[in-house]
């Protein structure tokens, strides 16, 4: 398990005793709007339905725990900014009552800023640089239709038009050597990335 990975369940910990902290206070008790509702988040962010913190955090504990592999990038990937929009919505609620201005006057911007800088470190890896190197894969595969077609053209053209493509063909050539180029360079971050976060 990368170290990263380790400071987020930690973090992840951490928002389970604030959640608790805040049930214990019963700060919806007197809230008649809130109490109406089936669900204090939307259904988009949140699975569970109910009114007490420690659900929503128990969701995100079994969400943390079914994180695929990392080698499952964009399934990886996926799944980190759902846990991190979940995590955000938490603190929310919990920086928006005085159980949390109480607990955490001097550390509440700091335990804000901490949650979202180890989601953060993940996703740059995961997110990021996989958007990058797909983005990438996608131009290399746009090139390579391109070359392939005026191929195609040069079959049937004339000798002037023949030479026209030949020098297309050429330039396409060397856009796909600088994007395959662009390729490896991601490829070498991703894994440099990496092994920083195993270490």
């Amino acid at each position: 398990m990368s170290q990263a990975i380790v400071k987020l369940q930690q973090q992840i910990e951490q928002l389970a005793q604030h959640a608790h902290q805040f049930d214990k206070a019963k700060w919806f008790d007197k809230n008649r709007y809130i109490q109406a509702q089936p669900s204090l988040f939307a259904h988009s962010v949140f699975a569970t339905k109910s009114l007490k913190l420690c659900d929503y955090v128990d969701e995100i504990k079994e969400a943390f725990a079914r994180l695929p592999s990392p080698e499952k990038r964009h399934a990886y990937a996926f799944a980190l900014e759902k846990l991190s929009t979940q995590i955000e919505a938490v603190i929310k609620v919990l920086k928006s009552t005085p159980v949390w201005a109480k607990e955490n006057t001097f550390a509440k911007p700091k335990k804000t800023k901490v949650y979202r800088q180890a989601v953060k470190k993940i996703m740059q890896s995961s997110h990021e640089l996989y958007q990058e190197l797909s983005q990438n894969h996608e131009f290399e595969r746009r090139l390579q239709e391109m070359i392939d077609l005026r191929k195609q053209q040069l079959s049937s053209a004339s000798t002037s038009e023949a030479s026209k493509i030949n020098q297309e063909i050429l330039a396409l050539h060397a856009r796909l050597g600088r994007c395959r180029k662009a390729i490896t360079a991601t490829e070498d971050k991703i894994q440099q990335v990496e092994k920083q976060q195993n270490r």
